[in-house]
């Protein structure tokens, strides 16, 4: 399926198995050490590369009801009036779908993704950060992008991941978005890092993003006690959703 298909995530493996996603979780664990399989985005690719960077097609399908929980929990967080940071990605994606009716509202993002979510809504001031196209995420990078968003505060900045760790921070596929993501949260009071339970733990590139001392993780109800444990050990805020 990772081969013909590109992707094959956790929720559709444990439908078509019929067995729960945590036995799939292992399954895929003991294939991706032993260089069968790449783990990634909420299941697994073919190992085509040892970096590969799914399109914004490929993460669209995947994990989407935990992203659609996550989305929900993020925007209800966020009060009339704020002025609010979303990073490129599908899940800050499902944020702009929800925070629809929140205004006056100030939204600021980097991605098409996001802003596309909102375009229409007339009730809110919508900013785009331009720069440096990256066609795989469809978002903004570089040093225009910075730039721009160095003229910006933020009450509330969520960042989207490639995979997150308590140690390390955001796990990304590029020196510019790990730099672009440093910004953001250095920007925003309080920092909220987006991330299904498939990404929790996960390695899948060498670029590095280091957070602030104190961020919030969300995750969906997928993440097990074994994944969410070092958040909890390093005194990282972590929220279960759904």
């Amino acid at each position: 399926m990772a081969r013909s298909n590109g992707l094959a995530s956790v929720e559709h493996l444990a439908e078509v198995f019929g067995v729960t996603q945590s036995t799939i979780r292992r399954d895929l664990s003991t294939l991706d050490k032993s260089n069968q399989l790449a783990r990634t985005y909420g299941g697994v690719i073919a190992v085509r590369s040892p970096h590969y960077e799914a399109s914004l097609q490929e993460r669209a399908s995947d994990s989407h009801r935990a992203k659609d929980t996550i989305g929900r929990w993020a925007a209800d967080q966020v009060e009339p009036g704020e002025t609010v940071l979303l990073d490129a990605g599908t899940t800050t994606a499902r944020v702009a779908a929800h925070l629809h009716g929140t205004s006056p509202l100030t939204v600021v993002t980097s991605g098409l993704t996001p802003f596309f979510e909102l375009a229409d809504d007339s009730a809110m001031q919508r900013i785009l950060l331009g720069g440096e196209y990256r066609e795989v995420s469809q978002s903004f990078v570089g040093p225009l992008t910075e730039a721009a968003l160095d003229r910006w505060s933020f009450d509330r900045a969520f960042l989207g991941a490639d995979a997150v760790t308590a140690e390390r921070g955001i796990c990304e596929a590029s020196p510019a978005q790990t730099r672009l993501k440093e910004l953001m949260a250095r920007a925003g009071d309080e920092v909220y890092v987006l991330a299904h339970a498939g990404k929790l733990g996960a390695t899948p590139f060498n670029a590095w993003v280091h957070l602030p001392g104190k961020w919030t993780l969300v995750t969906d109800a997928g993440a097990t006690e074994e994944q969410l444990t070092p958040f909890r050990e390093h005194g990282i805020t972590t929220v279960v959703t759904g």
